[in-house]
C-alpha cells in the first residue's frame, strides 16, 4: 500500500485520443499501471497511475494538454469477496471519504490493484496501515 500520483487528462471526447496518449507514454517507455475513463459530452477525463508520473506529466504539458496531479492511495490487495467492503468500513470509520476508486482483476488472480483518492490521502494511508482493530 502506498501513496502515489495520479495524472488526469482532459482531452476531446472523439477517436484516436486515447491511443495518442498510450503511444506518447510507450515511446517514453512509461508504464501504465492503472488507468480510467469517464467521459462527458465533449471531453473525456483519462486518469493513470503511470512509472513515471514527473515525465508523464512534462509530456503531455509539452503537447499542450491540461494535466492535474493528485495523490491517491494504490492497493495491492486479496481478490475476495469482502475485501473492498473492509477497506471502505475502515474509511468510513475514520470519517474519510472516498472521492472515487478503480480497480481490475483476473477473475483467477489471487490479487489486484486498487486506487483510492480519499479525502484526505495521507490519513487515509496512516488509518489503512494500522493494524485491522476487528
Amino acid at each position: 500500500m502506498e501513496l502515489t500520483t495520479q495524472l488526469a487528462l482532459f482531452l476531446d471526447n472523439k477517436p484516436g485520443s486515447l491511443a495518442r496518449v498510450c503511444d506518447a507514454l510507450a515511446e517514453a517507455k512509461i508504464n501504465i499501471y492503472a488507468i480510467t475513463t469517464s467521459d462527458t459530452v465533449d471531453h473525456n477525463v483519462i486518469r493513470m497511475v503511470v512509472s513515471d508520473p514527473r515525465r508523464a506529466l512534462l509530456l503531455f504539458e509539452e503537447r499542450g494538454a491540461m494535466v492535474v496531479e493528485s495523490d491517491v492511495i494504490l492497493i495491492h490487495g486479496d481478490n475476495r469477496p469482502g475485501s473492498l467492503g473492509r477497506i471502505a468500513q475502515r474509511l468510513a470509520d475514520a470519517r474519510i471519504n472516498i472521492e472515487y476508486a478503480y480497480c481490475a482483476t483476473s477473475p483467477k488472480a489471487r490479487a489486484g490493484v486498487l486506487v483510492i483518492r480519499a479525502s484526505n490521502p495521507k490519513r487515509a494511508l496512516k488509518v489503512l496501515n494500522s493494524p485491522d482493530p476487528a
